[in-house]
C-alpha cells in the first residue's frame, strides 16, 4: 500500500531532501544503460541461484561496483512508495589467448581467429534484492559494441528501476553474471525509519514506543534476522493506538528486529534492527550460545544470531588449570551457526574440549563435549608426536608449564615418568586421538602409576600397623586406647577418599541419559566416588544388569556409601507397576536397564525398614514433583534438583558433611555444571523457552 506523503516527509526529512527525490510514475520496472551500450530487462523475476564460479573463456563483462539511489514510485500525486534504484558498473575482464603458431614462429595469425576479437561482448547480469520479508532476483541482458571493448577498462553502467522497500528496513543487494566468472558484489543499506517508532532504555528494561493515533490498528512483530536462512519469528500481536512495549535486557540479541505495519490490505512493513551494536545484546548472544556434539567427529554451534568466531580443540587436565589449545598441530576453524563442523579425530576423550573465541581473540565459550558420555576428566597425559623429514620424529608431554620433551631430565611429573610413558606408547597401551603426515596425538593413562604409589604407601602403613600391634601386645593396658585411635585414622582416610555413591535411574530417553551423565560428572568433582551404569556399559553387558547392580550395591553399602534413586516419570511407572503386581519382580527389558533390574532388591530394603541412612531420592524440577514419588520411597529424603542441591549434597556427604558455607559453594558449582544439560533437555535448540518470550503475551500469535 502506498505511504502518505507526510509520512515520507517525516522519515526522509524536509526540503530539499524529499523534494529532490525523483518520482517514477507507474508500477512497471524498467532499465536503461550508458550511451553506447544496449540493455534489456527480462519480463519476469528469476530464481536466485548464483551457481559456482567457472573459468572465463576469454574477455567477459563483470560487475565492478554497485551504487544505489532512493526514488519515489507514485501511484497518485500524494501517495508514493519508497524505491531503491540500483546502478551496476561493468568492466571488461580477461583476455584472448595468443595463438600457439604465432608465438612459436612469429608469423601472422589465422584470419579466422581475429573475428572473435572484433565481436561485441554480451552478458547476463543478475540483481538479487532482499529486504525482509521480500526476496527478488531480476535478469538484465547487456551488450557492449566491439569499439568499447578494452581490457581492464570500465565500459559504463546499467541502471534498474527499481526495488520497492519499506521505511526503516535493511536492504541487501547482490550482483553477479550468469554464468558466474567472479565472486558476486554485495551491498547493504539501512533505509530511514519512521519517527513514530522509537526505542528507549530504562535501567535493565528497553521500551518500544509507538506514537500513533488512537484509531490506528497495526501489527507488531519481533523476529531474529538471519544472515543465512529465513528469519525466525519470536512474537507477534495486533495492537491499537499508542503503545509502549517493554523488553527485558536479557531478551536482547544483535539480530533482534522489529517490524510494524498498518492492518490494511497490501500495507508496507517497517523494519528496524536497533540492537546490533548494543554491548548487552552481544553478551546475551554468547550466553545463549551452546555447543552440541552430534557424533564422535561432528558438532555444531546453536545460537540465535550469527557469530564471528573461530574454534579449536584444547586439552583440559584435572585440577582447574587453563585448557591448553592444541594449535599447532591442529588449526583454528571458522565457525558458522547451525552448520555442522568436523573434528579430525580418531577417538573421543573426556579431556578434549572446544574453545571458541570471537574476532578479538577473547575466549567466550568452552565446553568439554565428551564428558557427559565418557565420564569425568581423567588424569591422563597427552603426548604430541611431531614427524619430520627422513622419518624423524619427536615426542613431548603436554603439561601446564608447556610441552616437555621425552625423555627429559626436567623435574615435572611427565619427565619423571617419561620412560614409562614411552614404553606404554611403544606397547600400544596409549589411545591415539589424531593422526596425519605431520604428527599425532596420544592419551596415556597415569592410573597404574598412581596406584603403584598408593600401593607402596599402603604397604608402609601395614608395616607400621604390624609394628604397632607388636608394641600393643607388650602393653595390654594401653591396647584399647591405641586401637581406638587407629580406627579413627582409618575412618579419616576413607573420608578423604570420598564417599561412594551409586546412581540408579530409568533410561526414559537419550536426553534424560545425557542429563544423568551431566549430574554424575558434576558430582565427581566433589569428594564423591560416583558409579553409574552409563559409564560401565561394557561390564554390565558382560555380567548382566542384575549381577552388575548387586555387586555395585553391595560394595557401595559395605564402604558406608549411599544409593541415589533418581526418579523420573518412567521410574515412577516402573515402581508403581511392581507394587501393584505384588511379589512378581519385574524383569530387565533392556541390556542396560539397571533400574528395572535393581527393583528386586531395592524394594525389600524399603519394605523391611533398612532404607533410611542408606538410600536417598532425587528428581529434577519441572520434570517430576517429589509428591509424585510413591509413598513407600518417601520414607527416605527425596530432593528436587537443582532447587534443593545444598540439602542433597549434605545428605550424600554424611556423616562428615562440610560446613554450610562450603556446602553452598559446592552446590553452586554443581548447579553451574548442570545448567547447560538442563537447558538442552527442557528447551531443545531451535524452540523458544517457555516464559521467555519477549513482549506482553509472549508466544501468543494472531
Amino acid at each position: 500500500m502506498p505511504v502518505p506523503w507526510f509520512l515520507l516527509s517525516l522519515a526522509l526529512g524536509r526540503s530539499p531532501i524529499v523534494l529532490s527525490l525523483e518520482r517514477l510514475v507507474g508500477p512497471q520496472d524498467a532499465t536503461h544503460c550508458s550511451p553506447g551500450l544496449s540493455c534489456h530487462l527480462w519480463d519476469s523475476d528469476i530464481l536466485c541461484l548464483p551457481g559456482d564460479i567457472v573459468p572465463a573463456p576469454g574477455p567477459v563483462l563483470a560487475p565492478t561496483h554497485l551504487q544505489t539511489e532512493l526514488v519515489l514510485r507514485c501511484r497518485k500525486e500524494t501517495y508514493c512508495d519508497l524505491c531503491v534504484r540500483v546502478a551496476v558498473h561493468l568492466a571488461v575482464h580477461g583476455h584472448w589467448e595468443e595463438p600457439e603458431d604465432e608465438e612459436k614462429f612469429g608469423g601472422a595469425a589465422d584470419p579466422g581467429v581475429e573475428e572473435p576479437r572484433n565481436a561485441s561482448l554480451q552478458a547476463q547480469v543478475v540483481l538479487s534484492f532482499q529486504a525482509y520479508p521480500t526476496t527478488r532476483c531480476v535478469l538484465l541482458e547487456v551488450q557492449v559494441p566491439a569499439a568499447l571493448v578494452q581490457f581492464g577498462q570500465s565500459v559504463g553502467s546499467v541502471v534498474y528501476d527499481c526495488f520497492e522497500a519499506a521505511l526503516g528496513s535493511e536492504v541487501r543487494i547482490w550482483s553477479y553474471t550468469q554464468p558466474r566468472y567472479e565472486k558476486e558484489l554485495n551491498l547493504t543499506q539501512q533505509l530511514p525509519a519512521l519517527p513514530w517508532l522509537n526505542v528507549s532504555a530504562d535501567g535493565d528494561n528497553v521500551h518500544l514506543v509507538l506514537n500513533v493515533s488512537e484509531e490506528q490498528h497495526f501489527g507488531l512483530s519481533l523476529y531474529w534476522n538471519q544472515v543465512q536462512g529465513p528469519p525466525k519469528p519470536r512474537w507477534h500481536k495486533n495492537l491499537t493506538g499508542p503503545q509502549i512495549i517493554t523488553l527485558n535486557h536479557t531478551d536482547l540479541v544483535p539480530c533482534l528486529c522489529i517490524q510494524v505495519w498498518p492492518l490494511e490490505p497490501d500495507s508496507v512493513r517497517t523494519n528496524i534492527c536497533p540492537f546490533r551494536e548494543d554491548p548487552r545484546a552481544h553478551q546475551n548472544l554468547w550466553r545463549a550460545a551452546r555447543l552440541r556434539l552430534l557424533t564422535l567427529q561432528s558438532w555444531l554451534l546453536d545460537a540465535p544470531c550469527s557469530l564471528p568466531a573461530e574454534a579449536a580443540l584444547c586439552w583440559q587436565a584435572p585440577g582447574g588449570d587453563p585448557c591448553q589449545p592444541l594449535v599447532p598441530p591442529l588449526s583454528w576453524e571458522n565457525v558458522t551457526v547451525d552448520k555442522v563442523l568436523e573434528f579430525p579425530l580418531l577417538k573421543g576423550h573426556p579431556n578434549l574440549c572446544v574453545q571458541q573465541v570471537n574476532s578479538w581473540e577473547k575466549l567466550q565459550l568452552q565446553e568439554c563435549l565428551w564428558a557427559d558420555s565418557l565420564g569425568p576428566l581423567k588424569d591422563d597425559v597427552l603426548l604430541l608426536e611431531t614427524r619430520g623429514p627422513q622419518d624423524n620424529r619427536s615426542l613431548c608431554a603436554l603439561e601446564p608449564s608447556g610441552c616437555t620433551s621425552l625423555p627429559s631430565k626436567a623435574s615435572t611429573r611427565a619427565a619423571r615418568l617419561g620412560e614409562y610413558l614411552l614404553q606404554d606408547l611403544q606397547s600400544g597401551q596409549c589411545l591415539q586421538l589424531w593422526d596425519n603426515d605431520l604428527g599425532a596425538l596420544w592419551a596415556c593413562s597415569m592410573d597404574k602409576y598412581i596406584h603403584k604409589r598408593w600401593a607402596l604407601l599402603w604397604l608402609a602403613c601395614l608395616l607400621f600397623a604390624a609394628a604397632l600391634s607388636l608394641i600393643l601386645l607388650l602393653k595390654k593396658d594401653h591396647a584399647k586406647g591405641w586401637l581406638r585411635l587407629l580406627k579413627q585414622d582409618v575412618r579419616s582416610g576413607a573420608a578423604a577418599r570420598g564417599r561412594a555413591a551409586l546412581l540408579l535411574y530409568s533410561a526414559d530417553d537419550s536426553g534424560f541419559e545425557r542429563l544423568v551423565g551431566a549430574l554424575a560428572s558434576a558430582l565427581c568433582q566433589l569428594p564423591l566416588r560416583v558409579a553409574v551404569d552409563l559409564w560401565s556399559r561394557r561390564e554390565m553387558s558382560a555380567q548382566g544388569p542384575v549381577a552388575w547392580f548387586h555387586a555395585q550395591r553391595r560394595q557401595t553399602l559395605q564402604e558406608g556409601g549411599v544409593v541415589v534413586l533418581l526418579f523420573s516419570p518412567g521410574a515412577v511407572a516402573l515402581c508403581s507397576e511392581w507394587l501393584q503386581d505384588g511379589m512378581s519382580a519385574p524383569g530387565a527389558h533392556g541390556p542396560h536397564d539397571a533400574f528395572r533390574a535393581s527393583l528386586s532388591c531395592v524394594l525389600p530394603d524399603f519394605l523391611q525398614g533398612r532404607a533410611p541412612g542408606r538410600y536417598v531420592g532425587a528428581c529434577f524440577d519441572r520434570l517430576l514433583h517429589p509428591d509424585s514419588v510413591p509413598a513407600l520411597f518417601r520414607t527416605v529424603p527425596v530432593f528436587s534438583l537443582p532447587s534443593q542441591l545444598p540439602d542433597f549434597l549434605g545428605a550424600l556427604q554424611q556423616p562428615r558433611a562440610p560446613r554450610p558455607r562450603r556446602l553452598q559453594e559446592r552446590a553452586e558449582h554443581v548447579s553451574r555444571a548442570l545448567q547447560p544439560a538442563l537447558d538442552s533437555y527442557f528447551h531443545p535448540p531451535g524452540t523458544p523457552a517457555p516464559g521467555r518470550g519477549v513482549g506482553p503475551g509472549a508466544g501468543d500469535g494472531t
